[in-house]
């Protein structure tokens, strides 16, 4: 019966994708040895290890809105949900390495990408809680399956840098804004009553 562990070796952006992606190469290995594994459904939960790194300054007032006033952070820093990912890991024996596509939302309305954009240099800690199906076959040659343990996971620190690269490849000097529908239909009426030929043209008007 295969005994599945797991190791994040590095991390590419994917640069001809639909949406910002980023590939986590993902090294499986069979610590058992057991054999053939036909398949694995993997399953991935990444969260930020926020409390694993220090913050600048600038850092800290970026990311008020998240965590509030610095003198609070012993209570307000804590771990949180990054995203979901899965893969189909193809038949293997010993160990393999496979691409985890990681898709990178840049609203900021999501806690995820205000804490990206926050920080300025270093890594982002994160850890990858692992969990999924494995088929293989036992020793008469029969199909098997089974689930993998929830103890299974893995730190990586994924460089900012990499983050801005490709946010910044993907939207090029642009950010992401999500407004409710009714303060949408508000600055419409805003730009279209003052005859502003741009949204950037109304907001620095409203800036004013």
């Amino acid at each position: 019966m295969p005994d599945l562990d797991f190791a994040v070796e590095s991390v590419e952006i994917v640069p001809y994708a639909v949406a910002p992606l980023l590939n986590f190469q993902v090294r499986i290995t069979d610590a058992d040895n057991a054999g053939r594994v036909e398949s694995v459904l993997l399953d991935c939960q990444i969260r930020l290890e926020t409390v694993r790194r220090s913050y600048s300054d600038e850092e800290k007032a970026h990311l008020f809105d998240l965590f509030g006033e610095p003198e609070r952070w012993g209570q307000t820093l804590k771990s949180m949900l990054w995203t979901h990912a899965n893969v189909i890991v193809p038949p293997f024996s010993g160990t393999t390495t496979v691409a985890l596509p990681v898709p990178c939302s840049f609203d900021f309305n999501v806690a995820a990408t205000k804490y990206f954009a926050g920080l300025e240099t270093g890594e982002a800690p994160l850890v990858f809680l692992f969990s999924g199906t494995c088929f293989y076959r036992d020793a008469d040659g029969f199909l098997q399956c089974q689930r993998i343990s929830w103890e299974k996971e893995a730190e990586f620190r994924l460089p900012v840098a990499v983050w801005r690269e490709l946010i910044e490849h993907y939207y090029p000097n642009s950010a992401w804004l999500n407004l409710r529908r009714d303060v949408f239909e508000r600055l419409r009426a805003y730009k279209t009553g003052h005859f502003l030929p741009t949204w950037e043209q109304t907001l620095e008007e409203l800036l004013k």
